[in-house]
């Protein structure tokens, strides 16, 4: 396709290369303003919701299941969205992303201490094991992500055998494991409400 540019490209009014435009699009840009308080804590919640691919009510049983532990509430939400099955898995590089390793555990593809587990909200514990069905479709499919991923870059509360693709969860995940840029207490100001 040849890029061929009109007379109007010579001058400011150029469509393909817009400097002059240094602002959102829409007729009414200007109002467009910093956000109010709420904006700020709502736009945060819908990061992390969005991030690990839950719904709202969801979201709401695990920051009241936060609630109650002992601690940083924030923390404890991050740290019970981390342990999520389909996160482990994605962590893990068994999946290209969360949703697809939702698609994997529903297809019963994943075992969790030798039993297949076809939930994708299902919450790992320390000393859980996790197994590749012995199927050799299963087997193929993880090992070709893996393959594609490469070396995966596996947090300290997860322990990898790429061999025998198993993984054990050896702690529990902590604050500096999440590697979302997200501001919890935002989100629990806005929960506690």
């Amino acid at each position: 396709m040849l890029m061929l540019k009109g007379a109007r490209c010579e001058t400011a009014k150029c469509p393909i290369q817009r400097q002059w435009r240094n602002f959102p699009p829409g007729q009414h840009n200007w109002r467009r303003g910093r956000g109010s308080e709420y904006r700020l804590r709502l736009r945060e919640k819908q990061k992390v919701k969005r991030f690990y691919g839950i719904y709202e009510k969801q979201f709401m049983k695990y920051f009241r299941q936060a609630e109650r532990q002992k601690g940083n509430t924030g923390a404890a939400l991050l740290g019970l969205l981390e342990r999520r099955l389909d996160n482990v898995v994605h962590k893990l590089g068994f999946a290209p992303s969360r949703a697809s390793a939702r698609q994997l555990i529903s297809h019963g593809h994943v075992y969790v201490n030798a039993r297949p587990v076809s939930v994708g909200s299902y919450m790992v514990r320390v000393g859980d094991k996790l197994t590749i069905k012995p199927a050799e479709k299963s087997q193929k499919r993880v090992r070709a992500c893996l393959e594609e991923l490469g070396e995966p870059h596996l947090q300290n509360w997860l322990q990898l055998d790429m061999s025998k693709l198993e993984a054990q969860v050896i702690a529990m995940p902590t604050r500096d494991d999440v590697t979302i840029p997200v501001e919890e207490q935002l989100i629990v100001e806005l929960c506690s409400q």
